[in-house]
């Protein structure tokens, strides 16, 4: 049980109907502080409605959303909630200073400390020398570490940001992460909800999957890969003859056309997918099982042209529990 100093996001028993549709159905999720978490959902899973409802801009049915224990939308759970859109929240004819200054002044910053913040963050965001320019000519990476300054300049202890690097290249992204890393480490807990399954392994310490408006998985990748599918590894290979080319049963109506009796019992372990023209397998334990594999495949006259071995992963995850892919 987390004690309740130790939150600083706490969701019980959340629901939320929209006429005759509930869209949230007594969802419970809790974030400790500090804690680097990715929300994640398929389409219609209910993940902006749980989001709209942190930021306090939907009346629940039933539950209810606290921030550091206090009410969603209150002001002190304001103050302590840094949000940052998926949508570039700012405005193109004017400056990043401005845009900034503007943004100081909505999260109650007085003047000598809205100044004093806004240079910091256009130093910490790289832009210090582009303080002056509109804001319409930057890059679309340009503009999204604005918009993720523009979140944080109240120096809030809880981050919700939807969707960060959409739209932005590889080194934009890089540059963001790195942000939200500096952000962890002085003790910010960061939401991040992400169509990006690589970025949700790589960016956070637990997962939380959505889905029919419940949280229905959450953990480490490594335990939500033991309570789901198992740490069974896949074996893609593709198998030919000396001098015979690839070995695909179906360019033959019955299996045992095509391979020798002994060539089928060298198989028999594996399944052959037409899409990849390759034979697959699971196995457990690679080091103790591949060997024996190979050996029986050598010596019924087959070899191996080519080999992958694949691990469980988010995105296989993902697919066992929703039976969806998550795209955007």
């Amino acid at each position: 049980m987390i004690a309740q100093e130790e939150l600083a996001l706490q969701c019980l028993n959340v629901r939320k109907t929209f006429g005759s549709m509930e869209v949230l159905k007594g969802l419970n999720l809790r974030v400790r502080r500090g804690e680097r978490i990715a929300l994640l959902g398929p389409n219609g899973a209910g993940k902006t409605t749980l989001v709209r409802a942190i930021c306090g801009r939907v009346a629940l049915s039933q539950g209810k959303v606290e921030i550091f224990s206090q009410p969603a939308g209150s002001p002190l759970a304001s103050k302590n909630l840094g949000v940052v859109p998926q949508e570039i929240a700012l405005y193109g004819d004017l400056t990043a200073k401005e845009n900034l200054d503007i943004f100081a002044k909505l999260h109650g910053l007085g003047r000598r400390e809205g100044r004093r913040r806004v240079e910091e963050v256009l130093e910490w965001i790289g832009l210090r020398d582009r303080a002056d320019q509109l804001l319409r000519s930057f890059s679309g990476g340009m503009k999204r570490r604005v918009n993720l300054a523009c979140g944080i300049l109240h120096k809030p202890p809880l981050i919700l940001l939807d969707e960060p690097t959409v739209g932005v290249d590889p080194q934009s992204r890089q540059r963001i992460f790195e942000m939200l890393d500096e952000l962890n480490q002085q003790g910010a807990a960061i939401v991040l909800t992400t169509h990006h399954l690589e970025e949700a392994e790589q960016q956070s310490e637990r997962i939380v999957i959505m889905d029919h408006g419940k949280v229905i998985a959450e953990g480490a990748l490594n335990e939500l890969i033991e309570q789901t599918i198992g740490h069974r590894r896949q074996l893609i290979m593709q198998v030919e003859r000396n001098d015979q080319g690839m070995v695909n049963p179906n360019e033959s109506a019955v299996l045992g056309d095509r391979l020798s009796a002994v060539e089928a019992e060298a198989l028999q372990n594996f399944q052959f997918a037409s899409q990849a023209n390759a034979w697959s397998a699971e196995v457990r334990d690679v080091a103790r099982e591949l060997p024996p594999m190979i050996a029986k495949l050598n010596d019924s006259g087959l070899k191996i042209a080519d080999l992958e071995i694949r691990s469980p992963n988010l995105h296989h995850v993902f697919i066992h529990l929703t039976g969806r892919e998550l795209r955007e």
